[in-house]
């Protein structure tokens, strides 16, 4: 049988209904059920439930992906949905919205600890902590927010895995004070628009133009011409500043930051004082020494182990956004001791002097092969990592225990409440 064959007779079960028991929850905010002798990936759902499930993504083999469009026993952790424009259908993002608190972080405990298991090879009980600064429903905790704008100019959030946008501003992970006036005017049809509420409360609008090939109601073209578009969607987006100055004021403890709009800064509220505290009890730099402060950005971790380092020790700040290191300079300009690299971690830790202790921040994709061996030959005592993945920092774990360093501490954050997204730290040790 030819391989277009074999595609024509795959199992396709794209949009059947199917009643389910749902399972152990599983990273992206899914729990596992089985029917007929396959493995159902459902959303919106909890561990425990009777649901129906539509089926909405079906490659073919071992397993699919549905949504749970009606529940027929729930679940004493379920709560009516804090997020309206989420569910079945809806915005992408607030895919826990439906769990209570408690629940949302036993689940993502849960989670941490299979993705270590089966990515670390470590066996650790997860207990997820909540972060100060939002409402105990898990509502009210995001300081910016970036939203799309659709093909009549109306701005709202994208839905699951696709460009269409829900032209709706009800989420309240942000104040409502984000969105006020933004539905009576007409945007850019193909633009972003990012709106932070600073420390001062202050509000500030950047809208940025649209890819060179617009990304409204399309997907990748795929392989063929896929550089191409890559190379027009991900080229730099001129930005106009609509209200404020575009640069929002930032604290963590009496240290002041002054950012761009569209640059890094921890979305949760209390999420920029919490890490900080956690990376200078873990990172334990002795005075005189070198530190790392790798995927830096504006310099808060550093600022955190400036006083760690005296002033005989220096902190090295790595990043790749231009921006982030000339307002991470000038916002600790008075700290002799911190130094900033702009540039790619992989190309430039090379050429850093020897460090004591290492702390990194990676994207979401981790911090992968390349820069956990070269943070490895660099023979630091101690690393503090922080991951917003799961998946990612599982992984990281099993390559640093590769290189001869142990999980000595380890400790993950509901920084994404509503949102099956964690944050995990760790620290480790020779």
């Amino acid at each position: 049988m030819s391989r277009q064959e074999r595609q024509d007779t795959r199992t396709d079960w794209s949009g059947r209904r199917v009643e389910v028991i749902l399972g152990n929850p599983a990273h992206g905010g899914f729990c596992v059920a089985r029917f007929e002798g396959r493995v159902i990936f459902v959303r919106h759902g909890l561990p425990g439930e009777r649901v129906f499930a539509l089926v909405t993504e079906d490659r073919g083999g071992s397993f699919c992906f549905a949504d749970a469009v009606e529940i027929l026993e729930a679940s004493e952790d379920r709560v009516d949905p804090t997020c309206p424009v989420s569910g079945p259908g809806g915005a992408g993002c607030c895919d826990m919205s439906h769990a209570s608190v408690p629940a949302q972080r036993r689940i993502a405990g849960a989670v941490v600890a299979e993705q270590l298991r089966r990515l670390g090879g470590l066996e650790r009980d997860i207990a997820v902590e909540e972060i100060p600064g939002g409402a105990p429903n898990g509502t009210l905790w995001r300081t910016r927010v970036r939203l799309a704008v659709d093909a009549a100019g109306n701005p709202g959030y994208r839905r699951y895995h696709s460009n269409e946008v829900v032209p709706e501003l009800e989420c309240p992970q942000i104040d409502v004070a984000a969105y006020q006036g933004l539905a009576e005017r007409v945007w850019r049809p193909g633009a972003d628009l990012q709106v932070v509420l600073d420390a001062n409360g202050d509000r500030h609008i950047v809208e940025i133009a649209p890819p060179a090939i617009s990304s409204v109601g399309r997907k990748s073209p795929g392989r063929r011409g896929a550089s191409a578009w890559r190379a027009a969607t991900s080229a730099p987006r001129a930005e106009k500043v609509v209200e404020g100055s575009g640069r929002p004021v930032e604290r963590v403890g009496d240290r002041e930051w002054t950012l761009a709009a569209t640059g890094f800064w921890q979305a949760h509220r209390g999420a920029p004082t919490t890490y900080s505290e956690v990376v200078a009890e873990w990172a334990q730099a002795s005075e005189g020494s070198t530190v790392w402060d790798l995927y830096g950005g504006v310099g808060v971790f550093a600022a955190a182990l400036a006083g760690q380092v005296g002033s005989r020790g220096s902190v090295v700040s790595v990043e790749s956004s231009r921006t982030a290191v000339e307002d991470g300079a000038a916002a600790l300009a008075d700290v002799d001791q911190i130094s900033f690299r702009q540039g790619r971690v992989e190309r430039v830790v090379g050429d850093l002097p020897t460090p004591e202790v290492v702390v990194l921040d990676p994207p979401r994709a981790g911090a992968g092969k390349e820069v956990v061996s070269a943070i490895a030959q660099a023979g630091p005592r101690r690393i503090v990592h922080l991951g917003c993945d799961p998946a990612s920092f599982g992984r990281d774990v099993g390559l640093y225990r590769a290189q001869g360093f142990e999980l000595a501490e380890v400790r993950a954050f509901l920084a994404f409440p509503s949102t099956h997204h964690v944050e995990c730290l760790a620290l480790f040790t020779r």
